[in-house]
């Protein structure tokens, strides 16, 4: 567990914090039980996989573990609590640097040590200090009180969202996991079955169907519910059960790993020679099928937060 050096925060400041995470999540829906283990881990095998849209055939020669879901927002309210306990998390005001804009944003975070900056073209110094790891604006599913962070209760099994690359990446090291690499996510969410020639292009299969997933215009429960734009389903949600009336598929990937497509993009731990920003796979609630393929990503800068950006962490066996 690393130790992190934290801002403090005056009181006038946690009032005003408070009062911006007491408004998020202007869309509450009903608490839904999946019953999926949230804390449930599953192990990947040592071997070779189809890797890439052009199925490269690349080994991983250890094993190692993943978890089943993404983070929870109440996994990481815990973490929050924890960490500002044990001095490795605090609230209060922290700089943020995008290219040549900086500006101040009010939210938990912590220290990071920093990246190896070069000076290329693509690249932006990442530099040692305390880092932003969620905010206090609408749209985070927790609350603060001053003291401890508490899930929205609706939201509780939902992916924690609006969390930086930051954020992601100390949840993670504070429990001595790591982020996934991008070949050991992939490998995660595709399998090695080759079938007619190519590896899967879905974490279930090679057709994808609108209740295998959460994506936009995918028509599930949520989107009935509030329209096209949806909203995440709870971590497991897509497992065979039926919900309200709404059946979905058990999409699964071949080592029992839950919303590897769709539901929230995923951060990923590698850190790229010649740039800054870290790359993200899965898809999200807001893209279409096209993007939950396997070998799709995105990418930001690791001060980035989004609604449809969370993360799961990976440990070796």
């Amino acid at each position: 567990m690393k130790r992190i050096t934290v801002l403090l925060l005056l009181t006038s400041l946690i009032a005003t914090a408070c009062s911006a995470a007491a408004t998020a999540g202007a869309i509450t829906p009903d608490y839904i039980k999946t019953g999926v283990d949230a804390a449930a881990w599953a192990t990947i095998p040592a071997g070779e996989f189809p890797y890439g849209q052009h199925d490269h055939i690349t080994p991983v020669d250890y094993d190692y573990q993943m978890m089943i879901t993404n983070v929870t927002v109440a996994q990481y309210a815990d973490f929050l609590n924890e960490a500002i306990a044990s001095g490795d998390v605090t609230v209060g005001e922290f700089e943020i640097e995008a290219g040549e804009a900086v500006w101040i944003e009010e939210g938990a975070g912590g220290y990071y040590g920093g990246d190896p900056f070069d000076g290329y073209k693509h690249e932006e110094e990442i530099k040692a200090g305390d880092h932003l790891y969620v905010p206090f604006t609408d749209g985070l599913r927790m609350t603060y009180d001053g003291q401890s962070f508490s899930a929205i209760p609706a939201y509780a099994n939902h992916p924690m969202t609006m969390v930086t690359w930051f954020g992601a990446n100390a949840y993670c090291e504070y429990y001595d996991w790591r982020l996934p690499g991008e070949i050991e996510w992939e490998k995660a969410a595709r399998g090695t079955e080759i079938v007619n020639g190519r590896g899967l292009p879905f974490p279930w299969g090679e057709e994808i169907h609108g209740n295998n997933a959460n994506y936009y215009s995918s028509a599930d429960l949520f989107e009935k519910m509030y329209g096209k734009l949806g909203n995440t389903t709870p971590v497991g949600f897509y497992n065979g059960q039926t919900y309200d009336g709404y059946e979905t598929r058990d999409s699964a990937s071949p080592y029992g790993l839950y919303d590897m497509a769709g539901n929230v993009w995923q951060w990923m731990g590698d850190d790229y020679p010649d740039q800054h920003y870290r790359h993200m796979r899965g898809g999200s609630f807001y893209t279409y099928e096209v993007d939950l393929r396997v070998w799709k990503y995105n990418s930001a800068g690791p001060q980035h937060y989004s609604a449809e950006v969370g993360f799961r962490c990976a440990r070796d066996q």
